[in-house]
Protein backbone atom coordinates (compact mmCIF):
# COMPACT_ATOMS: atom_id res chain seq x y z
CA UNK A 1 0.00 0.00 0.00
CA UNK A 2 1.57 3.44 -1.41
CA UNK A 3 -0.14 5.45 1.08
CA UNK A 4 1.37 3.56 3.70
CA UNK A 5 4.78 3.03 2.28
CA UNK A 6 5.20 6.88 1.65
CA UNK A 7 3.83 7.71 5.47
CA UNK A 8 6.46 5.17 6.98
CA UNK A 9 9.50 6.75 5.14
CA UNK A 10 8.34 10.25 6.22
CA UNK A 11 7.35 9.65 9.57
CA UNK A 12 9.14 6.42 10.74
CA UNK A 13 12.80 6.22 12.38
CA UNK A 14 14.75 3.10 12.76
CA UNK A 15 16.49 2.62 15.96
CA UNK A 16 19.48 0.08 16.56
CA UNK A 17 18.54 -3.85 16.61
CA UNK A 18 15.83 -3.32 13.95
CA UNK A 19 13.43 -1.61 15.39
CA UNK A 20 11.21 0.85 13.37
CA UNK A 21 9.52 3.39 15.30
CA UNK A 22 6.23 4.34 13.82
CA UNK A 23 4.55 5.55 17.37
CA UNK A 24 4.05 9.11 15.67
CA UNK A 25 1.00 7.93 13.59
CA UNK A 26 0.64 4.10 14.37
CA UNK A 27 0.59 2.75 17.45
CA UNK A 28 1.39 5.63 20.57
CA UNK A 29 -0.24 8.41 19.02
CA UNK A 30 -2.51 7.40 16.68
CA UNK A 31 -3.60 9.25 12.98
CA UNK A 32 -6.96 7.97 13.57
CA UNK A 33 -8.35 9.51 9.65
CA UNK A 34 -4.92 7.58 8.37
CA UNK A 35 -5.78 4.53 10.31
CA UNK A 36 -9.00 4.13 9.22
CA UNK A 37 -7.62 4.53 5.31
CA UNK A 38 -5.92 1.14 6.10
CA UNK A 39 -9.08 -0.41 8.06
CA UNK A 40 -10.81 -0.16 5.41
CA UNK A 41 -7.48 -1.67 2.88
CA UNK A 42 -8.07 -4.71 5.12
CA UNK A 43 -11.89 -4.81 4.75
CA UNK A 44 -11.20 -4.58 0.80
CA UNK A 45 -8.82 -7.53 0.91
CA UNK A 46 -11.23 -9.74 3.38
CA UNK A 47 -14.60 -8.88 2.78
CA UNK A 48 -15.50 -11.89 1.13
CA UNK A 49 -14.46 -14.21 4.17
CA UNK A 50 -17.61 -14.05 6.50
CA UNK A 51 -15.77 -12.29 9.00
CA UNK A 52 -17.80 -12.24 12.63
CA UNK A 53 -14.84 -11.25 14.85
CA UNK A 54 -11.87 -9.09 15.04
CA UNK A 55 -9.02 -10.75 16.92
CA UNK A 56 -6.00 -8.41 18.07
CA UNK A 57 -3.44 -8.63 20.67
CA UNK A 58 -3.29 -5.90 23.77
CA UNK A 59 -1.61 -2.76 23.24
CA UNK A 60 -0.22 -1.96 20.14
CA UNK A 61 -3.37 -3.80 17.55
CA UNK A 62 -6.24 -2.07 19.33
CA UNK A 63 -6.42 0.91 17.59
CA UNK A 64 -5.94 -0.52 14.24
CA UNK A 65 -8.38 -3.20 15.21
CA UNK A 66 -10.84 -1.15 16.35
CA UNK A 67 -11.34 0.91 13.23
CA UNK A 68 -10.90 -2.56 10.74
CA UNK A 69 -13.74 -3.79 12.94
CA UNK A 70 -15.67 -0.60 11.88
CA UNK A 71 -15.62 -1.68 8.45
CA UNK A 72 -16.73 -5.23 8.62
CA UNK A 73 -19.52 -4.14 11.41
CA UNK A 74 -18.47 -7.03 14.04
CA UNK A 75 -16.96 -7.01 18.09
CA UNK A 76 -13.19 -6.52 18.55
CA UNK A 77 -12.13 -8.60 20.89
CA UNK A 78 -8.21 -8.39 22.14
CA UNK A 79 -5.94 -10.96 24.39
CA UNK A 80 -4.87 -9.44 27.21
CA UNK A 81 -1.65 -10.00 29.22
CA UNK A 82 -2.75 -10.85 32.44
CA UNK A 83 -5.88 -12.03 33.48
CA UNK A 84 -7.65 -9.22 35.29
CA UNK A 85 -10.48 -9.46 38.36
CA UNK A 86 -13.05 -8.74 35.98
CA UNK A 87 -12.24 -11.96 34.01
CA UNK A 88 -14.78 -13.65 35.66
CA UNK A 89 -15.08 -17.07 32.98
CA UNK A 90 -12.81 -19.42 31.91
CA UNK A 91 -10.24 -18.28 29.11
CA UNK A 92 -8.39 -19.87 26.47
CA UNK A 93 -4.53 -19.13 26.93
CA UNK A 94 -1.47 -19.00 24.91
CA UNK A 95 2.14 -18.02 25.41
CA UNK A 96 3.68 -15.15 23.16
CA UNK A 97 7.49 -13.81 23.40
CA UNK A 98 7.88 -10.06 22.89
CA UNK A 99 10.37 -8.72 20.50
CA UNK A 100 9.96 -5.23 21.96
CA UNK A 101 9.68 -5.99 25.32
CA UNK A 102 12.27 -8.89 25.59
CA UNK A 103 9.68 -10.59 27.54
CA UNK A 104 7.53 -13.55 27.49
CA UNK A 105 3.50 -13.37 28.49
CA UNK A 106 0.28 -15.52 29.05
CA UNK A 107 -2.03 -13.99 27.25
CA UNK A 108 -5.63 -14.67 27.45
CA UNK A 109 -9.28 -14.34 25.97
CA UNK A 110 -12.61 -15.08 27.56
CA UNK A 111 -14.38 -18.18 26.19
CA UNK A 112 -17.59 -16.04 26.24
CA UNK A 113 -16.23 -13.69 23.31
CA UNK A 114 -13.95 -16.43 21.22
CA UNK A 115 -16.85 -19.20 19.77
CA UNK A 116 -16.28 -22.01 17.53
CA UNK A 117 -18.85 -20.84 14.81
CA UNK A 118 -16.99 -17.51 14.54
CA UNK A 119 -14.29 -16.95 11.75
CA UNK A 120 -11.60 -14.68 13.06
CA UNK A 121 -9.27 -12.56 11.57
CA UNK A 122 -6.80 -11.36 13.23
CA UNK A 123 -5.41 -7.78 12.89
CA UNK A 124 -1.86 -6.93 14.09
CA UNK A 125 0.43 -3.58 13.48
CA UNK A 126 3.69 -5.80 13.16
CA UNK A 127 4.99 -9.33 12.11
CA UNK A 128 8.57 -9.67 12.58
CA UNK A 129 8.97 -12.99 14.29
CA UNK A 130 5.54 -14.28 14.49
CA UNK A 131 5.28 -15.00 17.89
CA UNK A 132 2.14 -12.90 18.78
CA UNK A 133 0.66 -13.95 15.33
CA UNK A 134 1.20 -17.77 16.36
CA UNK A 135 -0.53 -17.24 19.74
CA UNK A 136 -3.19 -15.59 18.51
CA UNK A 137 -4.21 -18.33 16.07
CA UNK A 138 -3.18 -20.79 18.98
CA UNK A 139 -6.09 -19.36 20.76
CA UNK A 140 -8.66 -19.53 17.63
CA UNK A 141 -7.51 -22.76 17.64
CA UNK A 142 -8.17 -23.50 20.75
CA UNK A 143 -12.19 -21.70 20.74
CA UNK A 144 -12.62 -24.35 18.16
CA UNK A 145 -12.71 -21.13 15.69
CA UNK A 146 -11.60 -21.12 11.88
CA UNK A 147 -8.99 -18.21 10.97
CA UNK A 148 -9.63 -16.51 7.82
CA UNK A 149 -6.33 -14.48 7.44
CA UNK A 150 -3.95 -12.10 9.17
CA UNK A 151 -4.24 -8.28 8.79
CA UNK A 152 -0.81 -7.09 9.38
CA UNK A 153 -0.11 -3.43 8.65
CA UNK A 154 3.66 -3.09 8.71
CA UNK A 155 5.40 -6.70 8.08
CA UNK A 156 9.53 -7.18 8.23
CA UNK A 157 10.14 -9.59 5.57
CA UNK A 158 13.46 -9.90 6.11
CA UNK A 159 12.43 -11.75 9.06
CA UNK A 160 10.73 -15.52 9.91
CA UNK A 161 7.78 -14.59 10.58
CA UNK A 162 5.66 -14.20 7.93
CA UNK A 163 6.82 -17.08 5.82
CA UNK A 164 6.29 -19.57 9.16
CA UNK A 165 2.71 -18.27 9.27
CA UNK A 166 2.21 -18.24 5.23
CA UNK A 167 3.99 -21.87 4.77
CA UNK A 168 4.35 -23.75 8.37
CA UNK A 169 0.86 -22.67 9.19
CA UNK A 170 -0.96 -22.07 6.04
CA UNK A 171 -2.56 -19.11 7.05
CA UNK A 172 -3.29 -16.34 4.68
CA UNK A 173 -1.38 -13.12 6.10
CA UNK A 174 -2.08 -10.16 4.01
CA UNK A 175 0.44 -7.24 4.73
CA UNK A 176 0.01 -3.54 4.01
CA UNK A 177 3.65 -2.95 3.75
CA UNK A 178 6.36 -5.28 3.61
CA UNK A 179 10.12 -3.87 4.42
CA UNK A 180 13.10 -6.42 2.57
CA UNK A 181 15.71 -4.21 4.23
CA UNK A 182 15.94 -1.38 6.94
CA UNK A 183 18.89 0.21 8.28
CA UNK A 184 20.38 3.26 9.83
CA UNK A 185 22.71 3.90 7.17
CA UNK A 186 20.96 2.93 4.33
CA UNK A 187 16.81 3.48 4.83
CA UNK A 188 14.16 1.01 3.81
CA UNK A 189 13.14 -0.76 1.24
CA UNK A 190 10.20 -2.21 0.47
CA UNK A 191 8.94 -5.83 -1.18
CA UNK A 192 7.99 -4.98 -4.84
Amino acid sequence: MKLLEDKIITDGKIGEGDVLKVDGFLNHCMDVAFLSKLGEEFYRLYKDCGVTKILTIEASGIGIACLTAQYFNVPMVFAKKTKTVNIFSDVYTSRVESFTHKRVYDIIVSKEYLRPEDRVLIIDDFLAQGSALQGLISLVNDAGAEVVGAGIVIEKAFQPGGDLIRKGMGVRVESLARIAHMSCKDGITFVD
